[in-house]
């Protein structure tokens, strides 16, 4: 019952995270005016706001206009609940507070409540960021620059606490610095044809999120998606050699494996290391 409600937690967090994305475009208040179809202007009543069922129940339809309703909206919501149970599953939480947990879990030896807390807000930045670069070829410093406050206040709150874990402290401020400065490098070196500065803070935040060397695994697993994905649109004639493709996508989705699935990707990091060594 309790992953079941985090799930639904997931859910609805979902559900406002895909207000946040939209009123980021229009600039409308994002707590203040209720939700309308983008389409005919009709105020939404609650059950046409229950996550994932409201979209199911109306056939993916306004139910005043009957024209489509995005695939963000139930891809977000569902992406949002499941990625909040990986995150509590791999928690001391499922543990009844023993660190037996793998990845992150384990290796940063986090406390019982806080650091799942903080990785549950990571998400959510890292899912706007994803989906609105991915619209709209903008990654926002208004999700960016709170990110990254946040990020340092959770490493400035564990400094305080785990006095023992001082020394890997710095480590994301050095996974940040590097991984910034590389984007950066990039940026200058290209005139912004490659890159933009918004893939410098996204960068710069991965580092402070992931650490070292787990910012190496996310970039390679970013660059190698973004590889394959370009060729194959281009392949496909979706897209050409001198298109542009959002980077931060792969940036923010190679943060959320890493976080999930870093253990397995360290392991498998490590074995080809030995097999090819």
């Amino acid at each position: 019952m309790f992953y079941i409600l985090i799930f639904l937690l997931g859910l609805s967090v979902g559900s406002f995270l895909n207000v946040v994305i939209c009123r980021l475009e229009t600039k409308e208040p994002i707590i203040r005016s209720r939700s309308r179809c983008p389409y005919c202007g009709a105020l939404l009543k609650w059950f046409d706001l229950i996550p994932l069922i409201s979209f199911l129940i109306q056939k993916g339809k306004c139910r005043y206009c009957g024209k489509k309703i995005s695939w963000q909206y139930p891809l977000v919501e569902l992406a949002t609940g499941l990625l909040f149970l990986f995150v509590v599953l791999k928690s001391p939480l499922a543990t009844g507070g023993s660190y037996i947990a793998t990845g992150f879990f384990a290796s940063l030896r986090m406390t019982m409540i806080m650091e799942p807390l903080f990785f549950l807000l990571v998400i959510c930045f890292l899912l706007v960021i994803f989906v609105y670069d991915l619209k709209h070829y903008l990654i926002p410093d208004k999700i960016v620059y709170p990110a990254i406050i946040i990020t340092l206040l959770n490493l400035g709150a564990k400094l305080l606490r785990i006095e023992e874990l001082s020394s890997q402290i710095y480590t994301p401020l050095l996974a940040a610095l590097l991984a910034s400065g590389f984007f950066l490098f990039l940026v200058l070196i290209s005139k912004g044809k490659w890159l933009g500065l918004g893939d410098v803070k996204l960068a710069g935040l991965m580092g402070l999120i992931l650490g070292w060397p787990n910012i190496l695994l996310a970039l390679f697993l970013a660059f190698m998606s973004g590889a394959i994905v370009g060729i194959t649109l281009i392949v496909a004639g979706k897209k050409t050699m001198k298109s542009q493709i959002p980077f931060g996508p792969f940036l923010a989705g190679a943060t959320l494996v890493i976080i999930i699935f870093g253990d397995i990707f360290s392991n498998l990091s490590l074995y080809l290391f030995s097999f090819l060594w």
